[in-house]
């Protein structure tokens, strides 16, 4: 793994390997002092570039945090779909820890670990395995559009379960789950500590006119992560 050093602006590009091939990482320096490290994961779309993956980034550097935007091996490799959702995290594991051990070894903070879509499943359900200290959820897809009751809200809820805090930014018309069926699914869960929700314009899509609100809902979830 060898990289030139990251700016906020500029990435340091690592190939890393996984057990279903190379990921590949942006990392991004934190604007100052480093104050934590972050990994952002994209969701089934193959792009990086989507309005709140980077609205996202550039809050966190902002913010104080080193960020790594990862681009999982079935992107890396061309294709045109995401795989499954186990081997998702087979790959999101081991990159994790090789930043750790690597680029980040002399970062010191907390570890939070970021997604849109797919990417916040995959966040969600490894948390507690590469030792997160929050979860930020972006467009969780909470069921199937049209399909209320394939919930995969268990998987929002797993690192609220194990101690984590999770915040998620949500479009107000978001075909996957409205904010308000987010949050009407984890009242009826019951949990201390339930994770906060914020309502930003735009389906699962997010368009660039909401880029600023999106900026300050990423802003305002960090103070309650973090707090």
């Amino acid at each position: 793994m060898s990289a030139v050093s990251p700016s906020r602006d500029e990435a340091s590009v690592l190939l890393l390997e996984t057990p279903t091939g190379q990921a590949r990482a942006h990392v991004y320096a934190a604007s100052g002092t480093p104050r934590g490290r972050a990994a952002l994961g994209h969701g089934a779309g193959p792009s990086i570039t989507t309005v709140d993956l980077i609205a996202a980034r550039k809050t966190l550097c902002d913010n104080g945090f080193s960020v790594a935007v990862i681009e999982q091996p079935w992107m890396v490799a061309g294709r045109k779909v995401a795989v499954r959702p186990p081997l998702l995290d087979q790959a999101w594991i081991p990159v994790l820890h090789q930043l750790e051990v690597g680029i980040w070894a002399d970062v010191a903070g907390p570890l939070l670990v970021a997604g849109r879509s797919a990417g916040a499943r995959v966040a969600c359900r490894t948390a507690t395995a590469v030792g997160a200290s929050a979860v930020l959820a972006l467009s969780f897809p909470l069921h199937p559009p049209g399909k209320p009751e394939a919930s995969r809200g268990e998987e929002l809820i797993t690192p609220v379960r194990a101690g984590i805090p999770v915040a998620v930014v949500q479009g107000e018309s978001d075909p996957f789950g409205t904010p308000a069926e987010v949050t009407a699914y984890l009242d009826s869960v019951g949990l201390e500590g339930n994770p906060r929700v914020d309502a930003v314009p735009g389906t699962h899509t997010i368009p660039a006119r909401a880029a600023a609100i999106y900026t300050g809902a990423v802003t305002s979830a960090l103070g309650v992560l973090l707090a």
